[in-house]
């Protein structure tokens, strides 16, 4: 069996894929960050700017479990290397593009890509590091999203009004490289195991939609962080347009709001390992996590910036919560050889919430309809939590919560 590499050579690989949900973050977010630019210059509504999204996120919902099971079996190597491949080609391709039919076809392959990002981070802590460091692991390689998403607009806005927005583009192309460059060398012993698929052949191994836990881990990630795509992508939207901030104005403030993104990550993953190790079902975490949603709501009652940001901030930092422990409980009620896999099933289901909420939303934003979206953002991971409470109650009397009768061989 493969051990963990000693000291801090086990953290190796875990902040090489904290790298690389980074890039990602940063090729998906220059998009939204430059949306206001973008959308005067090549006069894309805010609509046909939901619907480029959704394209991203559709191929994104169906590629995350897909590029789990690959890499759970073609290994983390030549798996991600093929993913951020793909993904830098996709983001490079915007540079060229002008309407909606090009935008959506790009972010459609980028979301093929990116499919492979959060599996490879949970696969990668899985094989680096022990069992009690795993979910701050997790926690680690996800926070490259937050990070992405953090330092997009300062770094991006002002390249962007000095060389155009398709440079920033460009851009983007050259981190995907030095990243495969740095990847080829990092995913090998000493600090990740070697392979240790036992067919020595690639299977794709769907989800099985019978499945209870598969359910269970789809209604808390899904809607539980929808808010984390509604601050990414429709933030810079809302300030800019309902409370009258320009593109350069939000280049010194949308890193805000990912702050909250970046710190949810470790805290929570600090939450998980210390208070739901064990358990299957932390019934009183999910709740406190749903009622702290519920802020978010009062969105439009102010006209302060400074409000609006925190309230971003804020619902960031909870989504997290949602995210970190969907990931906890499904590694604990999935096998250990399908935990690619299960982090693909999470984010699949939260691009499959991005994909039909984002045109929905982007048509109420050129209706003016701000208060709706927040509204139902806020409410909707409490659909979430009732369905996950449903889903992963104990089946039969004798089940006891927090043993394995809970949920794992659960159907229909």
């Amino acid at each position: 069996m493969n051990r963990p590499a000693p000291g801090w050579r086990m953290w190796v690989a875990p902040t090489a894929m904290m790298l690389c949900t980074l890039l990602g973050y940063i090729d998906r977010q220059v998009l939204a960050a430059l949306s206001p630019t973008i959308l005067a210059d090549t006069g894309m509504t805010a609509s046909d700017y939901g619907w480029a999204v959704s394209a991203f996120s559709f191929t994104y919902m169906i590629m995350n479990p897909v590029f789990g099971s690959f890499l759970d079996h073609i290994g983390l190597r030549r798996g991600m290397a093929i993913a951020v491949l793909i993904w830098t080609i996709a983001s490079v391709s915007h540079a060229g593009l002008n309407g909606l039919i090009g935008f959506a076809l790009a972010r459609a392959l980028l979301g093929f890509g990116e499919g492979a990002a959060f599996p490879g981070a949970l696969r990668t802590a899985a094989e680096a590091l022990p069992v009690n460091r795993q979910s701050r692991g997790m926690a680690l390689g996800y926070s490259g999203a937050s990070m992405g998403a953090l330092i997009t607009p300062p770094l991006i806005i002002p390249l962007a009004q000095r060389y155009g927005w398709r440079f920033a583009f460009v851009l983007t192309g050259v981190l995907g490289l030095l990243w495969l460059v740095l990847w080829w060398r990092v995913a090998r012993p000493p600090f990740l195991p070697k392979q240790t698929s036992g067919s020595g052949r690639l299977r794709i191994q769907w989800p099985d939609l019978r499945e209870r836990r598969l359910w269970v881990v789809v209604s808390s990630f899904g809607l539980g962080g929808l808010a984390l795509g509604v601050a990414a992508y429709l933030s810079p939207l809302y300030l800019n347009r309902a409370l009258g901030l320009s593109q350069a104005e939000l280049g010194h403030v949308l890193w805000i709001p990912m702050v909250g993104w970046e710190i949810g990550y470790f805290f929570w993953g600090w939450v998980a390992d210390r208070f739901a190790a064990n358990d299957e079902r932390p019934v009183r975490i999910f709740v406190l996590l749903t009622i702290l949603s519920l802020p978010t709501a009062f969105m439009t009652l102010t006209s302060s910036w400074v409000i609006a940001i925190a309230l971003f901030t804020w619902s960031t930092f909870i989504a997290d919560g949602f995210v970190v422990m969907s990931l906890r409980v499904g590694s604990r009620i999935f096998p250990a050889d399908r935990v690619g896999m299960v982090a693909g099933i999470g984010s699949g289901s939260w691009g499959a919430v991005q994909a039909v909420i984002q045109p929905v939303y982007g048509a109420w934003f050129d209706r003016q309809w701000y208060a709706a979206t927040f509204i139902s953002m806020s409410l909707l991971p409490l659909l979430g939590t009732l369905l996950w409470l449903w889903l992963s109650r104990p089946r039969g009397a004798s089940a006891a919560v927090g043993t394995s009768s809970t949920v794992p061989v659960a159907r229909g």
